[in-house]
């Protein structure tokens, strides 16, 4: 190839080269334009806040007291280790680290740290808590220790604390953290991934009071996003304080005296329904939950046969058994079915069709009237009762008292009971009402099924004068009751029938403890095993102020074994510190 021909190729390749150089240039003074000028202010602020990081600190709960200011529920400070990935993306870091942890007593190996870090997926930039739940001596002691890693900071939190442990988990509930289905659930700006929430109880319903406010703190880190300086903070605030109007001297007492026995004892006020005792038995210890328990703990306890984290008195339902005659006779009194006069025969059991149905006492009661039968609780009068009135009669009253749903005490997972007539009974076996379903109804079995807290304010509608209570734990929930527009003159007949059952019938045993007491016994078929034992009462007989509910299940007879539980309760709430029970409830109408 000529010479001229070959600068000429050389000539073209140079221009191409320099073409190629300017475009490059082109481009990148456009680029550097693009992101200097154009876009200059987004990556400053994309800058800036690389710089920056908020750290969020979750507020202390409001604490939970009893009536009289005993701590039921309070904040403990513990503390956390935090730490950055970045610092910690080596095995001789967590091996230094958990050598440190374990010299002071606190046993995590580097498999456990390592399987932390993994678990909270964060980016290596963002802090990380890499153990929880230190007390503070035990986080002077690490940080004051030349060997504990400088690259890691303690963080304050709270912890929630129950003094009073099982004797009031069913009531109070527990918190925990917060849950992924929780979290969208809830406003973003109130909750953020690791806060606590009420799970259960009282700290489930009262969140929105007792939660606070999460405080805030902006710091200024480094290019590995460790702390260099705090530019601003914002305290968190504590939530609101409650006051229950449960009395701890009376819950220890029911506790105790329930403590042989799987069922539920409970206490309320009769004119305002303030909740004064609320035993369910077994129960579980709150603690635990409220730190964090293993998987393998909770299944444990969740799947306990006995199932120790029912709350009996409010989800337990049961058959009201002979407890349902004094509803039985307010119900055929007001509708003028019987009157005081009115008496019926018992020999023992009643013929109904093909089947007999027997009273309790095999010989018989011979005739009675409606004092007389509540008294000795004849199974026979009150078939007869049932079937004069009928089971639509029953079943109207049932709703006027609100049989069949919830009370209203502010406690989630309340049940609603039963109050079933023919429509369900046809809807659920798609079988006809029969005149032997009434029968059963007439002495509370069969379909009618009612929670031990349902019972008690039914009972506290008899002793105060026909007014139907909305039961609270707490004064936020207080609502007037309702009047039933009881006769007072026919309401008295079955007061006084009341007054026989513990004065010279079935539950003579309630009043062996030094006040006066109206209830009525119960024995309420099992099909699980031995009848479960049942008493409501209320005291004094004479200017009611407090009702009472046990029962025991598999405890065969309400007259042995429920019965005395109520009495001790009843007279001990009656005989301590009676001012104050009234005057620390801060409920309305609570002159008694």
């Amino acid at each position: 190839m000529p010479d001229l021909e070959v600068q000429d190729v050389l000539d073209n390749r140079l221009k191409f080269l320099f073409a190629g150089i300017l475009l490059s240039v082109l481009l990148l003074i456009g680029g550097l334009y693009y992101c200097q000028i154009y876009q200059g202010d987004k990556y400053v602020r994309l800058a800036y806040n690389n710089k920056l990081r908020l750290i969020r600190f979750t507020a202390p709960r409001g604490e939970i007291f009893d009536r009289n200011g005993v701590p039921l529920a309070v904040n403990e400070r513990t503390f956390c280790i935090m730490g950055y990935p970045a610092d910690l993306n080596t095995p001789e870091k967590l091996e230094k680290l958990s050598a440190v942890l374990i010299s002071h007593g606190i046993i995590i190996s580097v498999n456990d740290l390592e399987k932390i870090i993994k678990q909270q997926r964060l980016t290596p930039y963002r802090v990380m808590k890499l153990v929880p739940n230190l007390t503070m001596t035990q986080m002077a002691e690490l940080v004051a220790d030349a060997d504990f890693p400088h690259e890691l900071f303690p963080l304050s939190v709270w912890k929630r604390t129950y003094p009073s442990g099982a004797a009031t988990a069913n009531i109070l509930g527990y918190v925990g953290e917060i849950s992924e289905e929780e979290l969208k659930a809830r406003p973003e700006s109130l909750y953020s991934g690791g806060d606590l929430i009420g799970k259960s109880g009282i700290e489930r319903a009262y969140e929105e009071v007792l939660r606070g406010e999460a405080g805030e703190e902006a710091i200024e880190v480094d290019a590995r996003g460790r702390r260099v300086r705090i530019l601003d903070a914002r305290p968190a605030a504590k939530g609101n304080d409650l006051k229950l109007t449960l009395d701890m001297g009376a819950q220890k007492l029911a506790v105790e005296l329930l403590k042989d026995y799987r069922g539920a004892l409970l206490a309320m006020d009769v004119k305002t329904g303030a909740i004064i005792a609320m035993a369910s038995s077994p129960a579980y210890d709150n603690n635990p939950l409220a730190w964090g328990v293993s998987g393998r703990e909770w299944s444990s306890m969740v799947n306990d046969p006995d199932r120790p984290m029912l709350n009996r008195a409010i989800t337990g339902i049961y058959p009201p058994a002979s407890t349902f005659k004094a509803f039985m006779s307010i119900t055929a009194l007001e509708e003028n079915a019987i009157n005081n006069a009115t008496s019926f025969h018992c020999p023992g059991a009643l013929r109904v069709g093909s089947r007999t149905f027997r009273c309790w006492k095999h010989s018989g009661h011979g005739s009675l009237n409606v004092t007389g039968a509540l008294q000795h609780s004849c199974d026979v009068f009150y078939y007869q009762v049932g079937l004069k009135l009928g089971i639509d009669k029953i079943i109207k009253w049932g709703r006027k008292f609100k049989l069949g749903e919830p009370t209203g005490i502010d406690l989630p997972s309340e049940n609603s009971g039963n109050i079933a007539g023919p429509d369900w009974k046809q809807r659920r076996f798609k079988e006809g009402w029969v005149r032997g379903d009434t029968v059963n109804y007439s002495i509370g079995q069969g379909y009618v099924l009612m929670t031990p807290l349902q019972i008690a304010r039914v009972y506290a509608a008899i002793a105060n004068g026909g007014k139907l209570v909305t039961p609270p734990l707490c004064a936020l929930n207080y609502k007037e009751p309702e009047n039933l527009n009881l006769n007072p003159d026919k309401l008295a007949i079955v007061q006084k029938g009341l007054s026989y059952v513990v004065s010279r019938g079935t539950g003579s045993r309630a009043g062996r403890f030094g006040v006066s007491i109206a209830g009525k016994t119960g024995t309420a078929q099992n099909s699980q095993g031995d009848d479960h034992a049942l008493f409501v009462g209320y005291a004094p007989a004479e200017e009611p102020r407090y009702v009472a509910f046990a029962i025991v299940e598999a405890g065969k007879h309400g007259s042995s074994v429920a019965s005395p539980l109520v009495g001790q309760l009843l007279a001990h709430i009656l005989t301590h510190n009676l001012n104050d029970l009234n005057n620390n409830n801060n409920i309305k109408n609570e002159d008694a």
